[in-house]
């Protein structure tokens, strides 16, 4: 973070734990935040150099916060939420849903002269989206629930993009983007790289056309439009929607898609049964367009993103390891995605760098392809980098960094993937490529591969700590019973 964000980001952050006794919690500040900010940003831009048109309805911009106090401030506040939640486009986006949670006059009062005497405006577009960064970072380093869930690290996002090298005019899609975090270091990436040659035309496109995302939660929607508003993607129109992506399919298709889908496996809903109980029921979702049927949600998102690329676009997405293994559903998905896409790379990612516990994950990156007329398959060869085995990151003393991928990125190679070389002759390497033969004839067509001795398995000394065992032998165990519970409604059906 650079030395202008940084103090801005401690500064407000600090005011948080004062906050904390009036009940705001960390997640509940960073929303609290968002609100108050933009109504500052807002008037900002009312005034000299830039002497535009307010976006916020008379009576209820910041200039009225200003001249108030204790119970009428409150009051005054609380009727601004409500009114701008009722709002189109952008503003409704962002107000949507909100209330006061600042419940002492006092302190609500403090908070909105802390924002008033930063000219937000006056940062640039990078600074001012570095703070929000920031604070949505400490967010999720503070809550390993709410941001936490959905924070992908950040390293891991600029390895991504840049493999991935998207272009000027490209459409970038993202079903489940949470806070954003692909589509501003994509808008970053092509800033910098077209910086020099990049027309008015095209600069437009970047801002209000290049990127499209959706998530199911309000809180995190607002976030996102919030981030992206400040790292100058949009304007008074939101690229992001409230929705569940894998509904339906909405028609639209874009040349990337790099997306990380929420952790947890199934897809469940609520209902009142008829004795007064809450039951908790899987979801199934019906669609034509799916290769198959299944309550598994990242096995879902693998199709859903197959639908929503075009011809030729590329793929990133984040899965856990019961995409790789997972039977049924999950064996159907990867030998389609196999035939019919070029699954040409996946990146087997180390334990501790999410917020939830004992998660294993993977990167798959494919291509989408015309049908052959020939009936082979699109996939010959898949490249796996093992940055997994003998590795372990943490959240706080040992994060992961961009320099940790510095290898995967140098062997991938983007710029000519059937370049890419392998040292047949290093036993101890962690790029190694297999066959489609070689792929098919795996039990379940298992993508589960790994070649390298892991030492914790012999060493005591090297044994994971005891929660990320206890979580490792949860999850085998789950989705064990989840293969089991499909195969036997598999059966009744037949």
């Amino acid at each position: 973070m650079s030395s202008d964000a940084s103090p801005i980001v401690q500064k407000l952050w600090n005011y948080c734990d004062y906050l904390q006794d009036d009940g705001v919690d960390y997640s509940d500040y960073t929303q609290q935040l968002t609100n108050i900010l933009f109504l500052k940003m807002a008037d900002e831009l009312t005034k000299p150099p830039h002497k535009k048109k307010s976006i916020i309805p008379k009576g209820y911009d910041w200039e009225t916060l200003l001249n108030k106090s204790g119970e009428e401030l409150r009051d005054h506040y609380n009727s601004i939420l409500k009114k701008l939640g009722t709002e189109k486009k952008l503003l409704g986006l962002i107000y949507r849903g909100s209330e006061n949670k600042i419940r002492a006059p006092a302190k609500l009062s403090k908070l909105i002269k802390l924002i008033d005497g930063e000219s937000w405006m006056t940062l640039s577009v990078d600074v001012k989206g570095e703070i929000y960064e920031g604070l949505l970072q400490k967010n999720a380093d503070n809550s390993q629930k709410g941001a936490g869930q959905y924070f992908t690290p950040r390293a891991l996002i600029e390895a991504i993009v840049d493999v991935t090298e998207p272009k000027l005019g490209q459409t970038i899609g993202d079903p489940s983007c949470g806070t954003g975090g692909f589509f501003l270091q994509a808008h970053n990436y092509l800033n910098k790289k077209y910086e020099k040659t990049m027309n008015p035309d095209q600069s437009k496109f970047l801002k209000e056309k290049t990127f499209h995302g959706v998530d199911l939660l309000q809180d995190v929607i607002r976030l996102c439009a919030m981030n992206m508003y400040l790292h100058g993607i949009g304007d008074t129109e939101s690229q992001i929607k409230e929705a569940d992506s894998l509904l339906a399919d909405d028609g639209q298709r874009f040349d990337i898609v790099m997306t990380n889908p929420p952790f947890g496996k199934k897809s469940k809903e609520k209902a009142w049964s008829q004795t007064g109980k809450i039951e908790v029921n899987s979801t199934d979702y019906e669609r034509g367009d799916f290769w198959t049927t299944t309550s598994n949600k990242q096995l879902n998102f693998i199709q859903h993103i197959k639908t929503i690329l075009k011809p030729n676009g590329k793929c990133a997405v984040v899965v856990p390891d019961n995409v790789l293994f997972e039977g049924g559903a999950g064996e159907t998905i990867r030998k389609k995605l196999l035939e019919q896409f070029d699954l040409h790379t996946m990146l087997r990612l180390p334990t501790g760098i999410f917020y939830a516990g004992g998660v294993k994950a993977n990167v798959l990156f494919f291509d989408k392809k015309i049908p052959r007329e020939d009936g082979k398959a699109w996939t010959k060869k898949l490249w796996i980098y093992d940055l997994r085995t003998n590795i372990h990151f943490t959240q706080k003393e040992k994060k992961l960094a961009r320099a940790d991928l510095d290898e995967f990125v140098k062997c991938y190679n983007a710029a000519d993937v059937s370049k890419r070389k392998e040292d047949t002759k290093d036993e101890e390497r962690r790029w190694r490529s297999y066959t489609y033969n070689e792929i098919i004839k795996r039990d379940k067509t298992s993508l589960d591969i790994f070649w390298l001795k892991d030492d914790s398995l012999m060493d005591l000394e090297n044994l994971p700590e005891p929660d990320v065992i206890a979580d490792e032998i949860k999850e085998n165990l789950e989705s064990a019973l989840e293969s089991v519970t499909e195969l036997i409604e598999n059966l009744k059906n037949k």
